[in-house]
Formats: C-alpha cells, structure tokens, sequence
C-alpha cells in the first residue's frame, strides 16, 4: 500500500505548486477557481498537500534574500564611512577560499517572458522582496564587524587575537586598559585569544558571559540560548542572573548549552567537530531535521522551508558540505526520505515524498 501512497502524494504535492501559482497569476478567474474547489474535494490527499502549501506560502511572504550590495552603501553613509574605509572593508570581507559570498546560488537576472507568467504573483513578489528588503540594518549599526549570508570573515583584533565570523553573524568589539570583551550580537564566532592575564578576554552573548584563561573556542548566539564549545585551552562560562546561577569551566574537547533561562547542558566530543563550519562542514548527531536545516539557512541566499511539522522533528545525522547548501540540503532531504523543490530561485521547499 505505501508504494502506491508515495506516488499520489508528489503529484498532489506537484499539483499543489501548481495551483498557487495559477491562482495567484490570475485571482479573479471564476472558471479556474471552480476546477480548483473541484481538485480539492476530489481526494484528503489533495487537500492536506494544499494546506502545507499554504503555509509554506505564508512563510515564503515573510522572506528576506539579502542583497548586500543595495544596503550596504546606505550603512556606510550612516556610519560615516570614507571611500578608503568602504574599499578596504570590501578586501576584508573576502571569504578565505576566495569563493563568492553567495557560494555560487543563482544570481538575480532576467526572466524571459515565458517564465515571468508562470512564476506569476510569487515571482512577482520574491523580486520585490529582493530589491527593497535587506539585512537587519539596526543590528548591522551596533556591529563593528559583520557577515553576510554564505560569507566568513576572520578579523585580527588590536591584541592579536583573531576572530572567525560565521555567515550571519556580528560582533561589537570594545577593549578597555583592563579588560577586552566583545558581544556577539548574532550568529557564531571562533575565537583565538591572546593571552593578557591582567586584561581577561569576554565575550558576551545575551546573559551568558565567556571568561577566557589563553584558548581556541567557538561561541554560537541562537534563539533559545548560547553553545560554547572548547578547541583548545580552557574557558569559563557563567550565566549570574539564573537562579541557580551556571558557572561551567570547559576544557578541550568540553562544550556546554546554556538556554536563556539558565539550564545547562555539557557534552563531550572530537575537537575536529568544534567550529566545523570552518572547513565548509555542517555536522549532525541525531538533531532534528528542523535545526539542521537552520544551520543550513546561513549559507542560502534566499528562503527554505520546510513544510511538514513531523518531518522538521525526524532525527538527522550526517556531515554535509556547506560549499554547496542546496545539494547539502538535498543529503538532509533524503535522510528522511523527504523531497526538495525550488518554486523560485529564491524559494525552495523540503516535503515529505
């Protein structure tokens, strides 16, 4: 019975794509809306594929392509930025492979006629989204330094430290005669500290604080809370305002979960698993296919959805190349037997098959 299911679900999954993108073109056509109710009633299986279909529609309003070169000269002029400072922001930022900061996604061209009346109203709207909607400029204008998607950054700090931004992340960094501390503002960073012992080294993510005694550690800033994982030396991590307050010291090959509410979990593991972001790696232990997926997000120039509850908790485990996220999320997709597909450049959906 299942070989029969799984082919009646991708059509009515196809034919659901198809349907919004039919009614969308053309709203106000009553003979069209009718053959669609039709569609509908005609079978469960239509109409739960268009209820996931709906709410990958809904969510697809709400994304934000990131489009750097469109916000970033309205930041520089807000900061006050010369054209020496601009120019050499722009060396900077180069990714250390010397790949493209999209990671080779499809650049924003022309779409031939033909095309532009098929993708109709979503098209429509995703160009739209992509011309005036870009990063969180308030966020970018705390940063002293910041990435875009699908680009990584390593920065020498006055002391000789180094720091490695992930894509999507910022810091601010502010140094003082006795002590260094930087606030992750968002995403991850890899930390290589220079040992001071009378100017300790922090870093702030929220309410949790790391305190660095000389150590290589990767810190990653998420919703529910802040993961401090040790490459080498050893580091401190307190959350004071807890009850009871987390004072954890981690060592190499030591991480830790800190949620913002103040529970605390400590793992051990490889140090070659520690920051894997760095060699273009995105590795996963039984994690749900909805937090993988979310890691994944960083490093795609547009929108990802899944469209299934239960298949965004099914457990994932595997190590994905993060050079090439659409194909990485493919291997993610059939670790679950799951399917993807682009509905625009920008806009890609991961469903059960």
């Amino acid at each position: 019975m299942a070989g029969n299911t799984d082919p009646i679900r991708k059509r009515a999954s196809t034919e659901a794509t198809d349907w919004l993108i039919l009614l969308k073109d053309d709203p106000e056509d009553a003979a069209r809306r009718r053959e669609f109710e039709a569609w509908l009633r005609k079978s469960p299986v239509n109409a739960a594929a268009w209820e996931a279909m709906q709410r990958a529609s809904n969510a697809m309003g709400k994304a934000t392509p990131v489009h750097a070169d469109r916000w970033k000269p309205l930041l520089a002029e807000l900061r006050g930025e010369t054209d020496g400072d601009k120019a050499s922001d722009k060396r900077s930022t180069v990714n250390r492979t010397g790949r493209s900061t999209v990671n080779g996604q499809p650049a924003a061209g022309r779409i031939g006629r033909r095309k532009a009346i098929r993708f109709g109203g979503i098209a429509a709207a995703a160009c739209l989204l992509a011309l005036v909607v870009g990063p969180d400029l308030l966020l970018n204008l705390r940063a002293d330094y910041a990435t875009d998607t699908a680009e990584t950054r390593t920065i020498r700090l006055p002391d000789d430290s180094t720091v490695t931004l992930a894509p999507e992340s910022a810091i601010a960094v502010a140094y003082a005669p006795g002590e260094r501390r930087i606030r992750l503002l968002a995403g991850e960073a890899f930390f290589e500290v220079a040992p001071q012992a009378e100017r300790p080294f922090k870093v702030s993510t929220q309410t949790v604080d790391v305190t660095v005694l000389g150590t290589g550690f990767g810190v990653h800033r998420g919703d529910e809370g802040a993961d401090v994982a040790v490459e080498h030396g050893s580091v401190r991590v307190d959350h004071v305002t807890a009850v009871p307050p987390v004072a954890e010291t981690l060592t190499a090959g030591q991480s830790v979960r800190v949620s913002w509410a103040g529970r605390a979990e400590r793992s051990d593991g490889p140090v070659d698993r520690i920051a894997a972001w760095r060699r273009d790696q995105l590795i996963a232990r039984d994690e749900p296919l909805g937090a993988v997926v979310d890691g994944l997000r960083r490093y795609y120039a547009g929108k990802i959805i899944v469209a299934d509850g239960v298949l965004a908790a099914q457990p994932v485990t595997g190590v994905y190349n993060l050079a090439d996220p659409v194909e990485a999320l493919r291997g993610i997709a059939r670790a679950q037997n799951a399917v993807v597909r682009r509905i625009t450049p920008w806009v890609v959906i991961v469903s059960a098959s």
